[in-house]
């Protein structure tokens, strides 16, 4: 039987050009040729509306697809599933209506895979569709990779453990927050693990730096997507995608991966083909590429520093930012002792955020509140409940003989308290207290 062939391109160099060479190389087997339809259908759809959303105005352009999905998805999930969906796309990745939206993925990719072997069965190869998708996954990838990895960078997706955290025990935290407050522990480490991201996002940007990028990008998202199945953080269904793409940029030169690490074998020089036939367009095409990828690339960064500055480690922080132990407590004008029956009687006062204060009672149950801190005033503000009716408050009057020394007076539920109260140092905590030693003569593990 014999062998159908094609025609191809090749360069030899990368932006100056280089010799081009025409090559025939087999054709695809019909297994490979109906197996990239299906691929190239739902990465497409799965990845949408990249890159009409990196654009200026780009996030307003892609909500007709956000507003065709929010149609689509309940409506699957009703006559497929038999649920109702009414929660949508949040901070979690791992919704019903996440998991809906995948499966209508699949089906449509699937029929657009079979449609399209009908209509397209004398075609040998889709070398040129596939160097554009695998353009189009390597910039979805690298976007993705240098944007979380500046968000570590920078400490906005782990932050240092708060006050309030500090106070926690490990029973009372969920897999996740201990995941946070593990990598937010130690800057060192969450900075690493950002850069391994940021280079290899930057690796995947440029052709020839490609496999090494997407090989870099395998490992790093294989510990990631581990993390989040083990400790239950619910970016799976995204993660797991991301680790996927990344194997799709690796499988072309997997047999030469092998061939070098495993096999020790010889491996000839990989194909480079440019994505125009017209090489002035092809290298003009590489430029604005270069100048896209500066510009993005600084504008992430901008964003993420912006973030730091606001909320992240960086952002300012109340006076009574802290942990502040309540050293005298009165109750309508009469001492109330440290008993842990007393379900009066508060412990602490934790202040980890500039608008919002945890009270601690001696029996260490916990109620939030808003906070409002009016230093000129010398007044401080409890309140609790919708910002769109009336709240409930508690207004006391505030006095700082010295910077970690407080004293309250005020009413609270139609009884008057008074409070004295000292500023926990954070450094007791271990947690943030340890740091690193180069010699332990006995493993400190507590």
């Amino acid at each position: 039987m014999s062998q159908d062939y094609t025609t191809i391109r090749t360069e030899d160099q990368g932006l100056d050009g280089g010799n081009h060479h025409c090559l025939r190389v087999p054709a695809w087997s019909f297994i490979k040729r109906i197996s990239f339809r299906f691929v190239f259908a739902y990465l497409l759809l799965y990845n949408l509306p990249f890159p009409i959303n990196v654009l200026p105005g780009g996030y307003f352009l892609g909500l007709p697809w956000t507003w065709l999905w929010n149609a689509v998805v309940p409506w699957a999930g009703k006559v497929v599933f038999g649920v109702d969906i009414t929660v949508f796309p949040n901070g979690s990745g791992d919704t019903t209506y996440n998991y809906v939206q995948v499966f209508c993925f699949f089906v449509l990719a699937l029929f657009a895979a079979l449609l399209w072997s009908l209509l397209d069965r004398k075609r040998g190869d889709y070398r040129v569709l596939h160097r554009w998708l695998h353009a189009h996954v390597r910039f979805v990838l690298a976007l993705t990779m240098f944007s979380y990895g500046l968000a570590k960078v920078f400490m906005t997706q782990f932050g240092p453990p708060s006050p309030d955290k500090l106070l926690s025990t490990y029973g009372e935290s969920s897999p996740m927050g201990l995941l946070w407050t593990f990598m937010g522990a130690s800057t060192a480490y969450c900075v690493f693990t950002g850069l391994a991201e940021c280079v290899s996002g930057i690796l995947l940007t440029m052709r020839r730096t490609t496999l090494i990028g997407a090989l870099l990008c395998m490992a790093v998202m294989t510990h990631v997507v581990m993390l989040n199945f083990c400790y239950d953080v619910p970016v799976k269904l995204y993660s797991s995608h991301l680790l996927a793409m990344a194997g799709f940029l690796v499988i072309p030169d997997i047999r030469g991966v092998l061939n070098v690490l495993a096999l020790h074998k010889a491996t000839p020089p990989a194909l480079m083909q440019p994505l125009f036939s017209f090489l002035p367009l092809h290298k003009s095409v590489l430029i604005v590429r270069s100048v896209g990828v500066v510009i993005l690339a600084a504008a992430i960064t901008f964003q993420n520093w912006q973030a730091a500055e606001q909320y992240g480690p960086s952002a300012p922080k109340s006076s009574l930012h802290g942990i502040w132990n309540v050293q005298k407590f009165e109750l309508d004008g009469k001492p109330v002792p440290p008993l842990l029956n007393d379900k009066s009687r508060w412990r602490r006062l934790v202040f980890s955020h500039p608008e919002a204060v945890t009270v601690h009672l001696i029996n260490d149950q916990r109620s939030h509140y808003t906070a409002k801190i009016e230093e000129k005033d010398a007044r401080f503000t409890l309140t609790k409940g919708p910002k769109d009716k009336s709240m409930w408050q508690a207004v006391f009057t505030m006095t700082r003989p010295q910077p970690d020394l407080l004293t309250l007076d005020g009413s609270f539920e139609t009884r008057k308290l008074h409070l004295e109260l000292k500023r926990q140092p954070e450094s007791k905590s271990l947690l943030v207290s340890r740091g690193f030693h180069w010699i332990n003569e006995y493993p400190f593990n507590q």
